[in-house]
């Protein structure tokens, strides 16, 4: 076990470390940097009415290389042996001029006026064009794409956006960027903005939405994408046994299942007995999200029917299904079918997405390449989006991660990057040509102990597990303070699981620190008045059944987003001074998952992200789903509508109940149940929270100096998929 002396922080000791041994640390585990390359000069395209002219632009580059020989970024450090630097990017459509100073958010504009009159595109499409393997953007683009207005300004075409992954179960990391949801957030994930769909209606009161979508909008195959895809993905999978034995919570109000009825080519209705306030804010939402992040679970809401269907064995059969999906080596065709729906493992499934995936996620190096097809465009006609290409790399752990984003080799990071880093960032932004930004997380804790309460494998855990006054021991056992000097630099807010006092889903503020500050007089005390009085000869507790000392096994996961390993080996340092044994194992992602999911985990280390917004993502506030830390089993039953899985009491079932109140309660309300449902998270403790409030999770961002249009700020949600609401698709490279 890691020990963590009192007098020393991990703050202190990265302060102390001078420039030579970091370099010499970066040079010795870090891979040579692969520069972004350039793209091609497009050919001129027509300039906009109405829109002023730009400044100047940079001469054009030349071809871009291919990846594995990229051209040196302009302006950076010069490596060894690098190739040429390229000139600036290309050009786009004219517009405003070059914004300076501060990056604001970008604004999707829904007024028919700001539709621009022309459109442009890539370099790269454009040369297909001209060759005739591509139609004209305008046929290309819908009647009525969706306009952007950027959040700096008008970019430039072209570049390899490189990234950093942590392995096939980090699929969230692309999603994020790929967002591509029937309707989605704005910039500041406050309201519901149209995205894939060009608009809605609400009728009936709330009980019916009629979903709009675009005359013309393609998949990236250039196939159409209409009103056929949603019947496709609602009758054909989503109501099919083999690919959903059960029916999702999202699409049922007062416990009665909606349906889905085709209007026209671009229109839908999605009508339910009651009035449903929240449907599409789910919609907006990770939980429900788009093909690209649910496809795999035959789920997102629409599927490529002309592509899809030669899988399906409504389409060519059940025995010739079967027969593909033994000759994948898969147990039956209904996996089979999800393996193909995922484009993330199948690179030849279309997407509505903004990048195409290339290489599949299970590569050491996973490419993406923008969507000929894309139905974006920005206030000049340009469609989007500005960058050629994603290259994803695979970092083995989080240590290499940072060390590679230290050296300057991704252009723009969001996720992995550890706060404890901070003074390495900071020290090497010059060398690196990067920019280190915060944004800020305003849910809980950033590493929460999430307490299983339908742990049943073994009956002494579970026993103590459920119990309330032991839970509040435990989080009573906590140093907080220390842990934000160590992990979070003292960037931190130490507390509960309670949200940011300023969120509007806060409880109020003493519910941040509840049952949640240091005090080992009260957690012995508590520990001796349930029964928990005998030690052996070390001082741990013994279990009530004579098998020995009380040991609880905390589940962590390496290569994530903050050092929940190391966290939780100083909890259980802090833990033995109330005389109880916790045995932390790390595990890779995928197993973690699995073996959440079949109900064996204890406690399992996670942030509670989410919980500044409980109906948007209740995943980590509630018992809601299978994947819900706090009780996989309660969610199994609540998704499966009581089918499988086991009935919640007490606490855990009555938020179940808030929950689905708030769907059928207009928005303005819904607030005071947000604000009753976190109360009894974290009056009961089923998430003992640590460190939070801060841009640790998923905030410290390393921005090359050459990325455009990233805003400064941008509010950390993950119901709004961030960076997902910055709007990827409108960065770009300066130069």
């Amino acid at each position: 076990m890691m020990r963590f002396p009192n007098a020393l922080s991990r703050r202190r000791f990265l302060g102390g470390l001078g420039t030579a041994s970091l370099a010499a640390l970066i040079a010795a585990c870090a891979s040579p940097a692969a520069p972004t390359a350039a793209p091609a000069k497009p050919a001129e395209p027509a300039k906009p009415a109405e829109a002023p002219k730009p400044a100047a632009a940079a001469p054009a580059p030349a071809a871009a290389p291919k990846p594995a020989e990229p051209a040196k970024p302009a302006e950076a450090p010069k490596p060894a042996a690098a190739a040429p630097a390229p000139a600036a990017a290309s050009k786009p459509a004219a517009a405003a001029p070059a914004v300076s100073g501060p990056v604001g958010l970008p604004v999707v504009l829904t007024d028919p006026a700001a539709m621009p009159k022309q459109f442009a595109e890539a370099p790269t499409l454009n040369a297909l064009v001209k060759d005739g393997k591509l139609p004209a953007v305008e046929q290309r683009l819908p009647s009525e794409p969706l306009v952007l207005k950027p959040a700096g300004e008008v970019g430039k075409y072209g570049g390899n956006w490189r990234m950093g992954f942590t392995g096939p179960a980090d699929t969230q990391n692309m999603e994020r960027h790929f967002h591509d949801h029937l309707v989605y957030y704005d910039a500041k994930v406050e309201k519901v903005v149209p995205h894939v769909a060009k608009s809605w209606e609400i009728q009936d009161g709330g009980k019916t939405f009629i979903i709009n979508l675009r005359k013309g909008h393609k998949w990236s195959d250039g196939k159409p994408f209409t009103a056929d895809d949603i019947l496709f993905w609602y009758e054909d999978l989503y109501l099919n046994k083999d690919l959903n034995p059960s029916l999702a919570s999202f699409m049922a109000v007062g416990g009665k299942q909606g349906k889905v009825e085709k209007l026209s080519d671009t229109s839908v209705a999605f009508k339910f007995d009651g009035p449903y306030y929240l449907f599409l804010d789910l919609v907006a939402s990770l939980n429900v999200a788009g093909h690209q992040t649910r496809g795999r679970q035959a789920m997102g809401m629409y599927a490529p029917k002309h592509y899809m269907q030669q899988f399906h064995a409504k389409y060519i059969g059940k025995d010739e299904a079967e027969k593909k999906a033994k000759d994948a080596k898969f147990d039956n065709w209904g996996l089979y079918f999800k393996n193909r729906n995922d484009t993330a493992r199948n690179v030849d499934c279309p997407t509505l997405a903004p990048w195409v995936y290339k290489t599949a996620v299970t590569q050491p190096t996973v490419t993406c390449e923008r969507n000929p097809y894309y139905f974006e465009v920005d206030t000049a006609g340009n469609q989007l989006p500005y960058i050629d290409k994603i290259t994803f790399t695979l970092a083995e752990n989080l240590e290499v991660a940072n060390l590679r984003a230290i050296a300057g080799e991704y252009d723009l990071q969001v996720r992995h990057m550890d706060i404890a880093k901070l003074p390495a960032f900071k020290e090497n932004e010059k060398k690196g040509n990067y920019t280190v930004k915060f944004w800020n997380w305003p849910h809980g804790t950033d590493a929460g102990f999430f307490v299983n309460m339908s742990y049943d494998a073994d009956p002494e855990i579970a026993k103590w597990l459920h119990n309330k006054d032991f839970r509040i021991a435990l989080s009573s056992g906590i140093d907080r303070k220390q842990m934000n000097e160590v992990f979070w630099l003292g960037q931190g807010d130490p507390g509960g699981p309670s949200p940011s006092k300023d969120s509007p889903a806060s409880p109020g503020p003493e519910y941040r620190t509840l049952n949640s500050v240091l005090d080992l007089k009260k957690a012995n005390d508590l520990l001796d008045k349930i029964g928990l009085d005998k030690k052996d000869a070390q001082g741990f507790r013994l279990r009530t059944d004579g098998k020995g000392p009380l040991v609880l096994e905390v589940t962590t996961v390496g290569a994530a987003f903050v050092n929940w390993t190391g966290i939780s080996e100083m909890a259980a340092q802090h833990w033995t001074k109330i005389g109880i044994k916790g045995n932390v194992v790390q595990v890779e992602r995928s197993l973690m998952t699995k073996r959440l999911e079949a109900n064996e985990l204890q406690i399992r280390v996670w942030s509670n992200d989410g919980s500044d917004t409980p109906f948007t993502y209740p995943n980590h506030a509630m018992a809601f789903a299978i994947d819900s830390a706090i009780g996989p089993a309660f969610g199994q039953w609540y998704q499966s509508g009581g089918t499988i899985g086991k009935k919640p009491e007490g606490d855990i079932l009555k938020q179940i109940e808030i929950f689905e109140k708030a769907k059928s309660t207009p928005e303005a309300e819904r607030v005071v149940l947000a604000k009753e449902l976190n109360k009894l998270m974290a009056e009961n403790l089923w998430i003992i929270g640590t460190v939070g409030v801060s841009p640790a999770l998923l905030g410290i961002v390393i921005q090359s100096n050459r990325m455009g249009n990233v805003p400064d700020s941008v509010v950390g949600s993950t119901p709004g998929q961030t960076p997902g609401n910055a709007r990827p698709e409108h960065f770009y490279f300066k130069s």
